[in-house]
C-alpha cells in the first residue's frame, strides 16, 4: 500500500501553514473539511481548476501539515489536522476559517 508523507505534529511550522493558507483555493478546501467532512476524496471538492493544479493544492496542504491524506483503493481521502494545528497554534485555524467565511469563498480568487 502506498503511504503519503506527513510532517510530525511537532514539525508543523507556522511559516509553512501560513504559506499554504495564503491561497484562497486552499482555504476553500480547509473550510469544506472544517464543516465536519472527513475522509473526503479530492474529486469531491469540484474545484474550478485543472486536475494537476488541484493535486498541487492538496500536496501543499499535506506537506504543510494542514491536512492528512490516505489512500483508499485508487482514491486519496483528505481530513483536516485540526487537533494538531490547534495544539501547535491555538486559535489560528478558527481565525482563518472565520475570516474565509466572512469574506466569502470567492474573495481573492478573481471570480
Amino acid at each position: 500500500m502506498r503511504i503519503l508523507e506527513h510532517p510530525d505534529p511537532d514539525d508543523i511550522g507556522i511559516d509553512a501553514v501560513l504559506a499554504a493558507l495564503a491561497d484562497p483555493m486552499r482555504r476553500q478546501i480547509v473550510c469544506r473539511l472544517a464543516e465536519g467532512h472527513t475522509d473526503m476524496a479530492c474529486i469531491a471538492f469540484e474545484l474550478p481548476v485543472s486536475k494537476s493544479t488541484s493535486t498541487h493544492h492538496f500536496r501543499v496542504l499535506r506537506e504543510a501539515g494542514v491536512i492528512r491524506q490516505r489512500y483508499q483503493g485508487t482514491a486519496i481521502l483528505n481530513s483536516l489536522r485540526a487537533d494538531d494545528l490547534n495544539a501547535r497554534f491555538p486559535g489560528l485555524l478558527d481565525a482563518i476559517i472565520t475570516a474565509q467565511r466572512t469574506t466569502g469563498a470567492t474573495a481573492g480568487t478573481g471570480a
